[in-house]
Formats: structure tokens, C-alpha cells, sequence
């Protein structure tokens, strides 16, 4: 992603946060703009944590971890389960959406995809197990079009 489209990507993250009076601070967007640059699209946690060193040599793993917590809360990143990765939610501006994470099992590229389908059917199948679903996680595994 260029630097263009990244500044006005994190102008909108700040913006939402005002919104919402929640406190966005420059370690936090120095994290989310280290998520935004990654060409894979997902990013873990110890490999975050190397490249916010760069600019902050004494941040250590906690650091990381409640930085995420805090995006994740928000949500603005999401956790791929199965990479234990992470990755900037294209749809964070709508909190409540359902999504797909597609991971190509070659190149490790993850594409997220709006799945409202797929809440109205995990809804149901919820409510007929009457299981109350508190938040769901859809990921498939295969390739994508460069390495299939």
C-alpha cells in the first residue's frame, strides 16, 4: 500500500476514534501503520514487535499485546486464529460485520471478505443448538489466484 493511501487510511482511523472518545495514541498508530504495510496482509504479534523497535527500542511483548488488544477492540485489526497473525480490517468503520479470512497456505497472503450470509446461517444453527454465539470466526485455507 502506497504512502498516500496509507496517511488518509490512518487520518480515518484517528477521526473514528474522536468519534467514538477513545484515545488513539502515536504508539498505537505507529502499530496500526506497521500492520497496514504488510504485503501478506497479516502480520504477527513477535515480528510487530521487532519492527516497533525500530522506533522504540524498549517496547517489549506487553507492549504489543495491549496495543492489539486495544485495535482489536476497536475493530480496526482482527486476529487470524489459525496464523495467530494479525491484520487491518478493511470494514472497521461498521464494528458489527461479519467477515471471511481467506489464507493462501503458499505465499501466506490473507484476503478479508464480508460474510453477512454466513452470521445469518451461524445465527440459526446457534439458536436451533440454543447456544448463544457471542462473536464467530470464519477462515478457509487454500490458495490464492498468484499461487494456485
Amino acid at each position: 500500500m502506497n504512502a498516500v493511501i496509507q496517511l488518509k487510511l490512518l487520518n480515518k482511523v484517528e477521526e473514528l476514534c474522536k468519534q467514538r472518545n477513545v484515545r488513539i495514541t502515536p504508539q498505537r498508530l505507529e502499530v496500526l501503520r506497521l500492520i497496514i504495510a504488510q504485503k501478506t496482509n497479516a502480520i504477527s504479534a513477535y515480528d510487530l514487535l521487532k519492527l516497533l523497535r525500530k522506533s522504540e527500542p524498549q517496547a517489549k511483548p506487553p507492549t504489543i499485546y495491549r496495543v492489539l488488544d486495544f485495535l482489536i477492540e476497536q475493530g480496526l485489526v482482527h486476529k487470524v486464529e489459525s496464523t495467530n497473525s494479525f491484520m487491518l480490517c478493511k470494514y472497521f468503520y461498521d464494528p458489527s460485520h461479519t467477515y471471511a479470512v481467506f489464507i493462501c497456505d503458499k505465499c501466506g497472503q490473507v484476503t478479508e471478505k464480508s460474510a453477512d450470509n454466513i452470521k445469518n446461517i451461524l445465527q440459526n444453527m446457534a439458536k436451533q443448538a440454543c447456544f448463544a454465539m457471542s462473536h464467530n470466526v470464519v477462515e478457509a485455507h487454500g490458495f490464492c489466484p498468484q499461487c494456485n
